[in-house]
C-alpha cells in the first residue's frame, strides 16, 4: 500500500466554514482517513446482524421522556445513527451526539458502565477513530445526565457501521457547493432538509384532503403522442418500440377529463409535469402538479373548496413548524382567514387605470388599448409595449395593477377576458358587458398558487377553440398566458401540431358540467416554507443543477488526473470505490 499522509498532519489545515474548498486538501484527507481506518481494521461496511431490532431515535426520546436524573432504565436498547459531534472528557469518558430521523440524542461512553469487558485502550482507540459523519450502533440504557439531557449510556463499545471518508463540514454556504452536494447540504443545513420535509408533509396533506372528500387518485400517461393539457412547449423523445417521437406531458388535464367522461365524477392526480421552457427562481422545466376535476361543481364551489384547502394547509404547516420544522419562519395564520379577497379582472383593471377598456373581443382591441394607455400616460415597459397579442398585454397589466393586492393576503382574480382563457366556459359579464371566462386564479405574495375553471364541455365549441389556438400558434402567437415550467396551470390545448380529435370525440360522449383545479406543489412549498427559490423545494435543485452534477464530477476527475492523482479519490484498498470524486466543492 502506497504511503499516505496521516490525519494529525492534516488537522491544522482544516477547511474553511464558507467559500470554495481546496480539492487537493480533500483528496489527501480521503487517503489519510482511508489509511487510518485500514490500520484500525475499521474500513468495513458490515451487514446488520439479526440480534434484535434497533429502536428508532424518535421512539427512544418518546419512550424515555420521563426518565429522571439518577434513574437508569432497565431495558437495554440499541440505537443507530450518524455522529454529529464527539467530546472526549477523559480517557474513560466520551460523549457523542447521535442523529437519526431528524432527531438527536446523546450517547455516553463511560468505561465504568461497560458490561462487555471493553478495555480502556479499546475505548481510547475508538474515541480517536470516530469522526463526525460516521454512522454507528450503540447499545445501552436510557439515563438523564446532570445537565438534564436524555442520553443512552453505553453498556457495550459502540460499533462503526459506515465510516465517513469525506470530511463533513460544520457549515456549507457557497451556493454552487450546496447544489453540487445536496446530501452534504442536508446534513449540515437543517433549513434545507426542513423545506424538503415540508414538501413531503404538504404532498400528504393534499392527498388526504382530496381523499376525505371522496376524490379518487388516478395515474395518467406521462408519455404520449401529443403533450396536451396546457399551452407550453413539450419535451420530445424518441420511442424505439413504436418508431415515432413521443412527448412528456405538460399537464394531466385532458386525460383526467376523459376519466370524468368515463364516470369518475371526482378524480385527481398528483405527479410530475414537464415544460420545455425557462429556468429562473420560480420556474423549472420539471415540476409537480396537483389537478382535480369535480363533476357538477361551478366556480363558486371551486373557490370555497380552495379556501378550505389553503386555510387548512396553512394551519397544518404552522403546526409542523412549531413542532418539527423549527428552522422555518412562522406562518401568519390570520392572513388566511376566510373569505379570501376577490377582484374581478376587468372592473379592477379599469379602476386602477382610470378608464373603461375597449371591447376586448374586437379585432382592433390591441391597438385600441395601447392607444388608451398612451392617452392616459400609463407607462409600459418595452416587453409590454411590444406584446405579441392582447392576452399578453392584459396579463402584464394584471401583474402590475391587480396581483400586488395579494402581497399580504390571498386574492382570487376572477372572470378573465376570454382571450386569456379561450378554452374555459365563457359568459357576458353583467357589470361590463365584456365576454369573460368562468375562471379564477389564486394569488398570494404576488405569485399564482392555483388556477381553476368551469371546463368547456361542448365538443363543437371545444373543437372550434382548438382550431383557433392552432391557428394562433401557426402565426407565432400564444393564445394562452400560462407561464412556464413552474407549476402554473395552463389551458387544455393540442401540442401545436394537430387538433386533439380523440379528446373532442371523448367530449361527444358527454362531459358533465365540471370544475377543474390545478396547483403547482412547489408554489405551495415556497409559500409556506418562506423561500423565494423553486430550487430550494426540489430535492436536487433545478434542471440546471441536476445536469451540472455530472459536469462538475467530470471536471473534478479531470482536475485530479491533471495534478497527478489517478483513479478513485478513495484510492486502493478495502472498500475501494471506482469513479470520479463527488467531493469537489464540499467544505
Amino acid at each position: 500500500m502506497r504511503r499516505t499522509p496521516c490525519l494529525p498532519f492534516l488537522h491544522p489545515y482544516s477547511w474553511k466554514p464558507a467559500g470554495r474548498p481546496n480539492p487537493v486538501y480533500l483528496r489527501f484527507f480521503h487517503l489519510a482517513r482511508q489509511q487510518e481506518l485500514e490500520q484500525a481494521n475499521a474500513l468495513k461496511y458490515p451487514r446488520l446482524q439479526p440480534n434484535g431490532r434497533p429502536m428508532r431515535v424518535p421512539d427512544f426520546r418518546k419512550k424515555y421522556a420521563d426518565v429522571q436524573h439518577g434513574d437508569v432504565a432497565e431495558e437495554e436498547v440499541t440505537l443507530h445513527g450518524r455522529v454529529d459531534s464527539i467530546r472526549r472528557a477523559s480517557s474513560k469518558l466520551v460523549f457523542l451526539h447521535l442523529e437519526s430521523e431528524f432527531e438527536r440524542t446523546q450517547g455516553v461512553c463511560n468505561f465504568g458502565k461497560f458490561e462487555d469487558g471493553t478495555s480502556v485502550d479499546a475505548l481510547k482507540d475508538l474515541a480517536a477513530l470516530l469522526k463526525r459523519g460516521d454512522i454507528i450502533s450503540i447499545k445501552g440504557k436510557a439515563i438523564r445526565t446532570s445537565t438534564g439531557e436524555l442520553s443512552i449510556q453505553a453498556t457495550h463499545l459502540p460499533k462503526i457501521l459506515t465510516p465517513s471518508i469525506i470530511p463533513l463540514p460544520t457549515k456549507l454556504i457557497d451556493e454552487e457547493s450546496r447544489m453540487q452536494h445536496r446530501h452534504i447540504d442536508m446534513l449540515v443545513n437543517p433549513r434545507t432538509r426542513d423545506i424538503l420535509r415540508l414538501r413531503s408533509y404538504l404532498t400528504k396533506y393534499l392527498r388526504d384532503f382530496l381523499h376525505e372528500r371522496d376524490f379518487l387518485e388516478f395515474q395518467t400517461p406521462i408519455l404520449a403522442g401529443d403533450a396536451g393539457g396546457a399551452n407550453a412547449r413539450p419535451f420530445t423523445v424518441s420511442a424505439k418500440t413504436i418508431s415515432r417521437d413521443v412527448s412528456l406531458r405538460i399537464a394531466p388535464e385532458l386525460w383526467l377529463k376523459r376519466l370524468v367522461v368515463g364516470g369518475v365524477d371526482r378524480v385527481f392526480e398528483l405527479g410530475p409535469a414537464f415544460r420545455n421552457e425557462g429556468i429562473d427562481q420560480t420556474h423549472n422545466p420539471e415540476f409537480t402538479i396537483c389537478e382535480f376535476y369535480h363533476a357538477y361543481a361551478n366556480l363558486q364551489d371551486l373557490i370555497s373548496l380552495t379556501e378550505d384547502l389553503i386555510r387548512g394547509a396553512a394551519a397544518h404547516c404552522q403546526n409542523l413548524i412549531s413542532t418539527k420544522l423549527s428552522t422555518l419562519p412562522p406562518i401568519d395564520l390570520p392572513a388566511f382567514e376566510r373569505p379570501f379577497q376577490q377582484a374581478e379582472f376587468i372592473p379592477s383593471l379599469e379602476e386602477s387605470l382610470g378608464f373603461t377598456l375597449p371591447t376586448l373581443t374586437s379585432p382592433t382591441a390591441l391597438p385600441d388599448l395601447l392607444s388608451l394607455l398612451k392617452q392616459h400616460n400609463i407607462p409600459l415597459d418595452q416587453t409590454a409595449a411590444s406584446a405579441p397579442d392582447l392576452a399578453h398585454l392584459l396579463d402584464h397589466l394584471a401583474a402590475t395593477y391587480i396581483e400586488p393586492r395579494s402581497a399580504h393576503a390571498p386574492l382570487f382574480i376572477t372572470h378573465h377576458p376570454v382571450c386569456m382563457s379561450p378554452l374555459s366556459k365563457s359568459f357576458t359579464c353583467p357589470r361590463t358587458g365584456q365576454a369573460v371566462s368562468a375562471r379564477t386564479e389564486l394569488f398570494m405574495a404576488g405569485r399564482e398558487l392555483a388556477n381553476m375553471y368551469e371546463e368547456e364541455n361542448d365538443p363543437f365549441e371545444q373543437r372550434r377553440k382548438f382550431a383557433e389556438q392552432l391557428a394562433a400558434k401557426t402565426k407565432g402567437k400564444a393564445a394562452d398566458v400560462s407561464g412556464g415550467g413552474d407549476g402554473d396551470v395552463g389551458e387544455p390545448a393540442s401540442d401545436g401540431g394537430a387538433i386533439d380529435e380523440s379528446y373532442v370525440r371523448a367530449l361527444a360522449s358527454g362531459l358533465p358540467p365540471t370544475g377543474g383545479w390545478g396547483c403547482g406543489v412547489e408554489r405551495l412549498v415556497m409559500l409556506f416554507g418562506g423561500t423565494r427559490r423553486i430550487g430550494d423545494c426540489l430535492s436536487f435543485g433545478t434542471l440546471r443543477n441536476v445536469v451540472g452534477l455530472s459536469s462538475a464530477a467530470s471536471a473534478a476527475s479531470a482536475a485530479s488526473v491533471g495534478k497527478g492523482f489517478e483513479g478513485s479519490v478513495l484510492g486502493p484498498g478495502t472498500g475501494e470505490k471506482q469513479g470520479s470524486s463527488s467531493s469537489a466543492g464540499v467544505q
